[in-house]
């Protein structure tokens, strides 16, 4: 059992206790909070106002209800990545991407960890061909380079850089990807 606190609208404050070392806060008979010696657990809660210094929130309840994760909330970017796309493909940093599957000359395919809801999403691209100060003009309406975002599913977006003075898929040195979906 544990030190149990129930606070009863039908018996008032219950105490109960016994010697594991656990607390329990409970409000009729349902357990809001336990503390043990690996920390403080809240099976079910709701938050109006509050600050969580250190810990991990895996889901949130939206005062409509909605079941709210990081792929459930809009407005926010739910994958993003920064590569290298020369050479052996690397990822420099990212979000919900897994890995990037280097297809062949300037042909990328991106991984995420988290499948979307749908195919329906928005892909934002930018990147640079090479490390030199010179711009690229990456996505210019005319004249300049393009990443063409081409095949999307709910596991992977591919695409393919390509820049102006070539007109065909080239590697570029640092390629960036952002994905936006309900």
């Amino acid at each position: 059992m544990a030190v149990t606190i129930n606070a009863s609208t039908t018996t008032g404050l219950v105490q109960s206790a016994d010697t594991s070392g656990i607390i329990e806060l409970q409000n009729n008979g349902t357990t809001r909070l336990t503390v043990n010696s690996s920390g403080a657990t809240i099976p079910t809660a709701t938050i109006t106002t509050g600050t969580i210094t250190t810990g991990t929130v895996t889901t949130l309840n939206t005062p409509t209800g909605v079941l709210a994760t990081q792929n459930g909330m809009t407005g926010i970017a739910k994958a993003w990545v920064n590569f290298n796309g020369t050479g052996t493909v690397a990822i420099r940093s990212s979000f919900n991407v897994s890995s990037i599957t280097d297809n062949g000359t300037g042909d990328y395919t991106v991984n995420f960890t988290t499948a979307m809801p749908n195919a329906n999403y928005a892909v934002t691209c930018g990147g640079k061909i090479n490390d030199t100060t010179t711009p690229d003009n990456i996505g210019g309406p005319t004249n300049g380079s393009t990443i063409n975002p081409n095949s999307f599913t709910t596991s992977s977006v591919r695409m393919v850089t390509i820049p102006s003075y070539t007109g065909s898929a080239t590697d570029f040195t640092i390629v960036t990807v952002a994905i936006f979906s309900s």
